[in-house]
């Protein structure tokens, strides 16, 4: 039996991920939810250090690499964030699984496997963990401060800050706080994520990437689901599905 915690803010999200765990591998047995870096820390230092560890990044007190600050964590960590997808390869290089929420079941159970064969070819956790950890930290990503867009028959450049969202509607479109329209030459919603801040930007769903100046309301319904209101002039109507929910809200509320 694999002896494994979970350290997540959000209490949905954490018994959804403890309910998937039991779904694609019985055998891994679910010891603590910890619902933040204080009661990681007390827990860590009662008990015996698990087998495997799934970790948000961002917590409600803080951020989860301070644990490697105060213990030496020699078990696996899977990571489990709403962060962008661009920081997975950076992960995966390190030898550490990151699962991007909504966690799908298929990417859970590869992780887990992930871990198993770890395991089996008693290879070590891997050694420059902190040095990473501690450069990802560091590090400051430059995003794109302009997209180029077509108006008749001349290119012109749109400040980053002047965007209050990108829509997909079988085009990328870009919509300005004025309430501007420009089609962008991009082919997918993902390859524009990349290129802007998450701090600033959130991806409500499939056809959609918001500014968070743009928010004018948020509405919650009875099935956990959110309908965000854009300001004037645009005044957009936009979904956020229940399992984008608590990881909209924690983005929202900073």
């Amino acid at each position: 039996m694999i002896k494994a915690i979970i350290i997540e803010d959000e209490s949905l999200i954490a018994r959804e991920l403890q309910s998937k765990i039991a779904t694609v591998t019985p055998d891994v047995n679910i010891m603590e939810l910890l619902p933040s870096l204080k009661t990681a820390k007390k827990w860590l230092m009662q008990n015996a250090m698990p087998d495997l560890v799934f970790m948000d990044i961002q917590l409600s007190d803080g951020v989860s690499f301070e644990l490697f600050e105060t213990f030496d964590l020699t078990c696996p960590v899977i990571f489990t964030t709403a962060y962008d997808e661009y920081a997975v390869k950076a992960f995966k290089v390190n030898g550490i699984d990151y699962l991007l929420k909504p966690i799908d079941e298929d990417d859970l159970k590869k992780a887990i496997d992930k871990y198993r064969q770890l395991q089996e070819k008693n290879m070590p956790y891997p050694n420059d963990l902190a040095a990473f950890i501690a450069r990802f930290g560091q590090q400051q990503t430059v995003y794109k401060e302009k997209f180029i867009v077509q108006q008749r028959n001349n290119w012109i450049p749109v400040s980053t800050s002047d965007i209050a969202c990108f829509i997909r509607d079988n085009l990328n479109y870009l919509y300005t706080f004025s309430g501007e329209k420009y089609i962008l030459d991009f082919n997918t919603l993902e390859d524009i994520e990349e290129l802007i801040d998450p701090k600033l930007f959130y991806r409500t769903n499939r056809q959609s990437i918001i500014h968070v100046n743009a928010i004018q309301s948020v509405k919650p319904h009875e099935n956990q689901k959110l309908t965000v209101t854009l300001r004037s002039p645009l005044k957009l109507e936009l979904d956020v599905s229940r399992e984008k929910a608590p990881a909209f809200k924690k983005w929202f509320d900073r």
